[in-house]
């Protein structure tokens, strides 16, 4: 067989041999080595053209738009259940087709929300801004360059607005505005965002009032966390300095205090609304049919402290098909 790479190994070898002998000679040559001149060439880079400008600008819009464009693809996807032909529900989909958990789609979902109040809030803004200062060319044009330069610094990421679903709706670019200030102008982190929301909520919380046993209903206000918690009753079982810990149909949770509103039931009806709760929690287990837990769920939104006859017999067919009984 015959053996070509020894060949090339000694041509590599010798141009090696040549290249080190050229640089050694240069240096050599020099009497002081350590302060021997090595000639770099030059490399021009060629300035963009104007079409490639604006090729950048729009990969870079696009870039920043990502997390929102798929926030608000999966809410229509969602909204029309464009899913219902291969899948029954809309979690199974997300899963299966993006590999997304339901956390993080309701995560983009509600990004996507509070990146359209953010661009809202800074057209409304520029609109006074041009209400106060008049409409003629050159002053708008003045608005328009200092939004491009800071009312126009959108979220590239869903992790930098998440902390905003805990303001309301207007609080939200405000609060954008100053945490884009405090970055100096740039996009700012998700722990800037946390920041400022954190000092807000301090300042603005109210103090809690609720009571251990008070029956609440959830208010969900687009906060990703209670998504599918919103109307249910909620029973405080702790109250803290801004949240309740509350007894849900099916388990329990921590809800701020923004997020509930108390039915203001007498005693004796907060007192028959746990005893369906204990009863539905007593029953109910992740591994239950979809019909059944569907029934359970909307036995947890009833607006009223009492079961109607039916309610009442299903709920008790439930209790002994699975037997459950009185103190099971």
């Amino acid at each position: 067989m015959s053996q070509p790479s020894s060949k090339r190994k000694k041509v590599i070898s010798a141009t090696f041999s040549n290249r080190e002998t050229s640089t050694n000679s240069d240096i050599s040559s020099s009497e002081n080595p350590a302060s021997a001149i090595i000639n770099v060439s030059a490399v021009e880079v060629p300035e963009l053209t104007e079409q490639e400008q604006s090729d950048r600008l729009h990969l870079e819009r696009k870039v920043e738009r990502a997390f929102f464009e798929a926030g608000k693809a999966l809410a229509e996807l969602r909204d029309r259940r464009l899913y219902r032909s291969t899948h029954r529900t809309f979690e199974e989909y997300c899963k299966d087709r993006f590999s997304y958990t339901y956390r993080h789609v309701n995560y983009l979902i509600a990004g996507s929300v509070i990146v359209d109040n953010i661009k809202m809030g800074t057209n409304s803004s520029q609109n006074e801004q041009v209400d106060e200062m008049g409409t003629n060319s050159s002053q708008n044009e003045q608005v328009e360059e200092m939004g491009t330069i800071s009312s126009q610094i959108l979220p590239t990421s869903e992790v930098q607005v998440r902390p905003l679903a805990k303001l309301e709706p207007q609080q939200q670019h405000q609060a954008w505005q100053r945490a884009v200030k405090q970055a100096g102008g740039k996009v700012p982190s998700g722990r800037i965002v946390k920041d400022i929301v954190q000092t807000i909520m301090e300042r603005t919380q109210v103090p809690n009032s609720y009571q251990v046993g008070e029956v609440c209903q959830i208010l969900a206000k687009d906060n990703p966390e209670l998504r599918g918690k919103g109307g249910c009753w909620a029973i405080v079982s702790a109250v803290n300095d801004f949240s309740c810990t509350v007894r849900l149909w099916n388990g329990e949770c921590t809800v701020g205090v923004k997020h509930l509103r108390s039915f203001n039931y007498l005693p004796d009806e907060c007192q028959q609304v746990r005893e369906i709760c204990d009863r539905i929690n007593r029953v109910y287990s992740d591994s239950l049919e979809e019909t059944v837990k569907n029934l359970l769920q909307l036995l947890g939104k009833l607006n009223r402290p009492y079961l109607t006859a039916v309610e009442e017999k299903l709920l008790s067919l439930i209790e002994t098909e699975y037997g459950i009984t009185d103190g099971g």
